[in-house]
């Protein structure tokens, strides 16, 4: 979603922007303005990894699984277990090795691509799990190469050692490929290059943005005829925390305070986290709560929008120290106040917007008592959701992250040039 906003930003600023995407169709609730060709085929690469070595007919059977309709077919099935990193720690490294790695075949066919239908004069790779095309792209084109920063973290940290060490030290290496790192949040930017051995200088920090023009028609109060509700919006994975929102839930239910109190919960469920999921579930049958806590699932984008409108206060309160946070931005740009954790981007989002309050990371009892706070008071709420609408207005647009993502790849436009 971060990209594909990016691109589009980009393309109604009047730049020419293609964006490819890579493994799987990109799952988006918005306009998608990727190109349809869907170059390193998750399947192929795979494969590719598996068999490395020549057998009879290994290139019909490559062929077969690089199809582009096979590709499109993949956003119906569930591929949470894709994403393992420890299953794919060997793949991984592969890729990180670029011309070097087994799926050198479907590098040179996406640098030939670009190089022969688009002549780009910057390329900018998403994130650096996919620093290993920067090297060949340098080499073919002779163009300058930014990279994102965007979370990498959470699947490098999941990789088993040796795995773990050997993907940093490709990383660091290779890092010599790209001219400038554009990192989510400040906080990002400074763990990252500190962690994997990174030059801060060659890092500049581009917050995220969104598309707001859904946003701009919210209503400027939440309504007041139904009971009072929190909501939660992210993958339903351990290190996004809905089992802490739950438990902080049922330390507010059993207070007696919010006697209607309800709890909507939008996001992807996998089958990769089924023991997490019912976990939760059983939880919130064992305290009779099943009519007040509510597991939604996967919200399309209408879906989405009017959830954001029947809810009073939001909370992700992930352990993982996330850089980003794009539903955060969203539930601000709706008028809803947030409650988030005191690490990763999150301080930074709300010193930012002043939209919200912080609570102890991994601390439901913490997190019951902040949200407390907003919950019995109309008022805080209600300033606490304009200043963080106003904040997400004139600093998280995918206007402004295109304008400074553009200021960046300019510089090293006519810096190419000059040189």
């Amino acid at each position: 979603m971060h990209d594909n906003a990016l691109a589009a930003g980009m393309k109604a600023a009047g730049e020419d922007v293609s964006l490819f995407p890579l493994y799987t169709p990109m799952r988006l609730d918005e306009e998608n303005v990727g190109e349809k060709h869907i170059f390193y085929g998750g399947i192929k690469a795979y494969l590719m990894q598996k068999y490395p070595r020549p057998f009879f007919g290994r290139d019909l059977f490559f062929r077969a699984a690089g199809s582009q309709a096979l590709l499109r077919l993949m956003p119906r099935f569930d591929i949470g277990g894709a994403v393992d990193p420890a299953a794919n720690a060997e793949l991984t490294i592969s890729m990180l090795k670029g011309e070097d790695g087994n799926q050198r075949e479907l590098l040179q066919e996406l640098v030939q691509w670009v190089k022969s239908e688009y002549q780009p004069d910057v390329i900018h790779i998403t994130n650096a799990l996919l620093i290993g095309v920067a090297r060949e792209f340098k080499r073919k084109l002779q163009v300058p190469v930014t990279c994102g920063l965007h979370g990498e973290d959470i699947f490098l940290e999941g990789m088993p050692q040796p795995y773990h060490d050997e993907a940093l030290a490709i990383i660091r290496e290779r890092a010599d490929d790209v001219d400038r790192f554009l990192a989510i949040s400040t906080y990002y930017g400074e763990m990252f290059s500190k962690w994997v051995g990174l030059d801060r200088s060659k890092i500049d920090v581009v917050w995220p943005g969104i598309a707001l023009d859904d946003y701009r028609d919210m209503p400027a109060e939440p309504a007041t005829n139904r009971p009072l509700t929190i909501g939660f919006l992210a993958r339903f994975v351990p290190e996004k925390g809905l089992h802490l929102l739950v438990d902080a839930f049922i330390r507010l239910h059993q207070s007696g305070e919010f006697p209607n109190l309800q709890l909507a919960a939008g996001g992807y469920v996998s089958s990769a986290y089924k023991t997490y999921i019912d976990g939760i579930r059983r939880k919130i049958n064992e305290n009779g709560l099943e009519d007040r806590i509510k597991l939604l699932g996967t919200l399309e984008r209408a879906e989405k929008l009017n959830f954001f409108k029947q809810i009073d206060v939001f909370s992700v309160p992930a352990p993982y120290r996330e850089p980003k946070g794009i539903s955060i931005l969203e539930a601000l740009a709706s008028g809803v106040p947030v409650v988030q954790p005191k690490h990763g981007a999150y301080p930074e989002w709300i010193h930012a917007t002043q939209g919200g309050l912080l609570h102890r990371p991994n601390d439901s009892v913490d997190l019951a008592e902040k949200l407390a706070l907003l919950l019995r008071d109309a008022d805080l709420r209600k300033r606490l959701g304009q200043q963080g609408r106003q904040g997400v207005f004139e600093k998280f647009s995918s206007e402004r992250m295109a304008s400074a993502t553009l200021d960046v790849l300019r510089q090293l436009k006519q810096k190419n040039k000059v040189s």
